[in-house]
């Protein structure tokens, strides 16, 4: 299996980095291929700007999806952008290591997504979904928080980590992706910052090692988030009221 890991934390020695390096020990030693995709050392740009397009459609009004759709077509789209839809296409499974940053990905991830998943190429009004470009493919979000388990759970006082993981869970289906269950680390100082000391930082990783070390092998195998496709939609893209879920209601 091909693996692409997309690490995003500014510090390559923090928690993150650490989770980073257990997951690639891990699959290489399974005889996986596996390549790592360090956002912050390579130095990704996360926002989309004009620049980025050498042939414009419209030199005077700048529309990102006219031009990744033109751009894409003309196989002109930034460097940048094309490797990084190599190294997607090259892998079965998607793992995206961050932590979580005002309830959400950081900023850096987020413009990853804005760039890489070009209108027309990757996404278009009727390959969406279950039609997705990426369809076949798996995708897992591993996150670590600053709050503590509990926090996170449906009368917590962070509110329920399946929310607040549901945007980006629902943009990696909507290019086609199976969606596993995040794993989840609680209670990072700093969102994966040392700022603990030094036996504390090695001693909390050891402790999440044999967790996340022991699901790698399977998530292959796993059961995916089940989310609904075309044929479970009206004409309108309302769940249709013969629908199983709609009796959950």
């Amino acid at each position: 299996m091909n693996v692409l890991l997309v690490l995003c934390h500014p510090e390559r020695s923090s928690f993150n980095g650490g989770l980073a390096d257990i997951a690639i020990e891990t699959l290489r030693a399974a005889g996986h291929s596996v390549e790592l995709d360090d956002l912050y050392a390579e130095e990704f740009d996360p926002v989309e700007r004009p620049s980025h397009y050498s042939k414009r459609v419209d030199e005077h009004s700048f529309a990102p999806l006219t031009e990744q759709r033109a751009h894409y077509d003309q196989r002109a789209l930034p460097a940048d952008v094309r490797r990084e839809i190599a190294r997607l296409e090259w892998a079965d499974l998607v793992i995206f290591q961050f932590p979580l940053w005002w309830h959400a990905q950081p900023a850096m991830l987020k413009g990853w997504f804005d760039r890489v998943m070009v209108y027309g190429g990757i996404y278009s009004g009727s390959k969406r979904y279950d039609r997705g470009y990426f369809r076949g493919k798996r995708a897992i979000c591993s996150v670590t928080t600053g709050s503590p388990e509990a926090a996170f759970m449906p009368f917590g006082r962070a509110g329920n980590m399946v929310e607040w993981l549901w945007p980006i869970h629902s943009s990696l289906y909507y290019i086609g992706y199976d969606v596993l269950a995040p794993q989840v680390n609680y209670g990072i100082q700093g969102g994966g910052i040392r700022y603990q000391d030094e036996n504390a930082f090695r001693n909390y990783l050891e402790s999440s090692k044999d967790h996340w070390a022991s699901r790698i092998p399977g998530l292959g195998l796993e059961p995916t988030i089940p989310f609904t496709g075309w044929n479970d939609w009206d004409e309108t893209g309302v769940l249709k009221p013969s629908h199983p879920m709609r009796w959950r209601i």
